[in-house]
């Protein structure tokens, strides 16, 4: 049996397993691929599961994606330019390399995306500064755009919510949510941009999935922002980056 994998806590939320098992029946690997669901709360677990000689790989989500660096033995140089890594390739002899899929994801759908074809922005706002964050700003920097980090906590590379002026709006077109606000179950949340301040040049991207139209990118539409992107694709682009990877 080959055996692949999400680790992360809480998991509750995650399509990974649904993706894979369908991709696998759809495959005909039903009978020799499965995907499993391992929720960790401490990263200090990860090496009793990698014990499993029938473990090929992992996914990595909140709120491992950096912390699981030091337990791997090798690292791939774009996710450790990026200091994230969301995708572990176990090798036949039990050693661990970490790369990052988000990277590939994200950039993938942007690149098809019309809306962002036609507004071209040239600086983004990204909420949150976890490991998605990272991944996404490196793709956004390497498409030419100028990025700024937004947290709740007050940073020297940061702005706070309250720091989101008008002018500060209206500079920067692309807003991306890499925060888990609006997630499953907690689907009333969301980040506390001034949502009265979004025109009809604005885009926003939210990473979440579940729900798929989140309460940001609802808000986001209520206030006249020019499009809205889903988080699903991007989860799509990276699992097949992903299996890509284990099977290379």
């Amino acid at each position: 049996m080959n055996i692949y994998g999400l680790i992360g806590y809480p998991l509750g939320h995650s399509f990974s397993k649904g993706y894979f098992t369908e991709k696998f029946s759809n495959m005909g690997l039903a009978g020799s691929h499965v995907y499993e669901k391992f929720e960790l709360e401490n990263i200090n677990d990860l090496p009793a599961l990698l014990q499993n000689a029938e473990l090929k790989g992992l996914n990595v989500t909140i709120p491992h994606k950096q912390n699981v660096i030091p337990f791997l033995d090798v690292i791939d140089e774009a996710a450790l330019k990026i200091g994230a890594v969301n995708t572990i390739k176990i090798m036949p002899d039990g050693s661990t390399k970490g790369f990052n899929t988000d990277y590939w994801g994200f950039r993938w759908t942007l690149e098809k995306w019309e809306d962002f074809q036609e507004i071209k922005p040239k600086k983004a706002l990204i909420l949150g500064k976890g490991g998605a964050a990272k991944a996404i700003i490196q793709a956004l920097q390497d498409l030419g755009l100028e990025t700024q980090y937004v947290s709740r906590r007050k940073e020297d590379d940061t702005l706070t919510y309250e720091e989101l002026t008008e002018s500060v709006m209206q500079e920067h077109l692309f807003i991306v949510n890499t925060t888990p606000l609006g997630m499953f179950p907690k689907v009333d949340t969301f980040p506390e941009i001034p949502y009265q301040l979004l025109t009809d040049k604005h885009l926003l991207y939210d990473i979440v999935y579940n729900p798929l139209e989140t309460t940001f990118l609802k808000k986001g539409l209520e206030h006249r922002a020019k499009g809205v992107h889903f988080g699903l694709e991007m989860l799509h682009g990276q699992a097949e980056k992903a299996w890509e990877i284990w099977q290379s």
